[in-house]
C-alpha cells in the first residue's frame, strides 16, 4: 500500500503523490472508489502512474474518465496506452478532437523539426466531447467545465469548489502556456480566459505544469497587462494583431522622410 498525499480533499497530483517530476501535472480526482484523470502526460510514463494508482488502493476499474485539457503532446501522448488499459472514456473540448483522432504531431507539438524534436502522437478517439458549461461527474465530485482559449484552441479549466484546475493558462510565476501559431494559439482569447479567471471567486489555481497556488488577483492583472503589450509586437508573429511599427513606416515612406 501507498500512503495517499492529497493536496485537497478528492484531489492527489501524481508529482507531488510521487515526490518527483514525473512530467505535466497530473490530478486524480476520487471518491471513496470512483476516480478519473486530469491529464496523463508523456506514453513512457503511463505505466509508472497506473501502478502508483493502483499501490494507492484506487481499484482501476473504477476510473472513469480520462480528460484532456488540451491537445499538446506533453499532456496526451499516453492517452492511448491508458485507455487500453483502464477501459475508461476520454473527454476533450471538440477543437481536441482532430488532432487527438489524427495524431496530428504539428498541432500537438510532437513534432517540431527545426529544434529536433521528433516525437510519436499515438491516436485515440475521443469517447465524449465537453465544452463550457458541461459537467463532469467522478463518483461524488462534479467538475464545471471551463472553456478558455488562448494558449490554445481547445484548452481548458475545470473548477470544483473553490479549486480550478486551469491548465496552461497561468503558473505561479506568471508565465503562460507558449503562444505559437502552429497550435491555436490567440492572444485577445487568452486575455479574456485570465480575466474570467481574475473575476472569479476561486482560491486556488492547479496548473498544468509547476507547483499549485492561491489565486493572486495582482498576478493575474500583471500577466494580462502583459499579454495586451503582446497584442502589438512582431515577436508574436501571425497572434499578434497588428503591428504599429509598419503603420508608423508606412507614413514615414508616404512623407518621404529619410533615416535621421
Amino acid at each position: 500500500m501507498l500512503a495517499r498525499r492529497p493536496v485537497f480533499p478528492g484531489v492527489i497530483e501524481m508529482n507531488t503523490q510521487a515526490g518527483w517530476r514525473i512530467g505535466c501535472n497530473v490530478y486524480l480526482i476520487h471518491d471513496d472508489r470512483s476516480w478519473g484523470l486530469i491529464d496523463i502526460g508523456y506514453e513512457e510514463t503511463v505505466d509508472e502512474i497506473i501502478e502508483m494508482i493502483r499501490q494507492m488502493d484506487f481499484p482501476l476499474s473504477q476510473c472513469r474518465a480520462l480528460v484532456a485539457t488540451h491537445a499538446d503532446v506533453d499532456h496526451i501522448q499516453g492517452l492511448a496506452k491508458a485507455k487500453a488499459i483502464l477501459k475508461a472514456p476520454v473527454l476533450a473540448h471538440p477543437k481536441a478532437v482532430e488532432s487527438l483522432e489524427s495524431g496530428d504531431r504539428v498541432k500537438t507539438f510532437a513534432e517540431i523539426a527545426a529544434q529536433n524534436v521528433h516525437m510519436e502522437m499515438p491516436t485515440v478517439k475521443v469517447d465524449r466531447v465537453i465544452t463550457d458549461g458541461d459537467t463532469i461527474e467522478i463518483g461524488s465530485r462534479s467538475l464545471e467545465v471551463w472553456h478558455t482559449p488562448g494558449h490554445t484552441d481547445s484548452q481548458l479549466a475545470f473548477r470544483m469548489g473553490d479549486l480550478l484546475i486551469s491548465g496552461d493558462n497561468i503558473y505561479r510565476d506568471g508565465s503562460v502556456g507558449a503562444i505559437d501559431a502552429h497550435h491555436g494559439s490567440d492572444i485577445p482569447a487568452f486575455i479574456r480566459s485570465l480575466e474570467r479567471i481574475a473575476a472569479s471567486d476561486v482560491k486556488w489555481l492547479l496548473p498544468s505544469h509547476g507547483p499549485i497556488f492561491a489565486k493572486d488577483d495582482a498576478l493575474l492583472a500583471r500577466t494580462i497587462a502583459r499579454l495586451r503589450g503582446y497584442l502589438t509586437l512582431a515577436d508574436f508573429g501571425t497572434c499578434a494583431t497588428h503591428w504599429p511599427l509598419i503603420e508608423e513606416w508606412d507614413r514615414e515612406l508616404a512623407e518621404g522622410r529619410l533615416p535621421g
